[in-house]
C-alpha cells in the first residue's frame, strides 16, 4: 500500500489517510488474524484438558470454602 503526501498535507493528516486506507483494505485484521496461528486440537485432547480445567476449578473452590486461599 502506497500512500503520497499531498501539496501543504501536515503529518497528521497523511497518518490519517493511512490508516484509513489501512482500515477499509482489510490488511491489519488479516495480520492480527494470522498473527496467532494454532493448529485445531483433536477432540480427545479438547475433552481431556476440559475435564482438567473442572477438576482444578473444583479444587479453588474447595480451597477457599475451607479458607486455604
Amino acid at each position: 500500500m502506497e500512500i503520497r503526501k499531498k501539496e501543504k498535507e501536515s503529518v497528521t493528516g497523511l497518518l490519517y489517510r493511512f490508516n484509513l486506507k489501512m482500515k477499509q483494505s482489510g490488511i491489519l485484521r488479516e495480520v492480527k488474524k494470522r498473527r496467532f496461528h494454532h493448529r485445531p486440537a483433536n477432540r480427545r485432547k479438547k475433552r481431556i484438558a476440559a475435564v482438567y480445567r473442572e477438576a482444578k476449578k473444583k479444587e479453588l473452590e474447595k480451597a477457599k470454602k475451607l479458607g486455604e486461599i
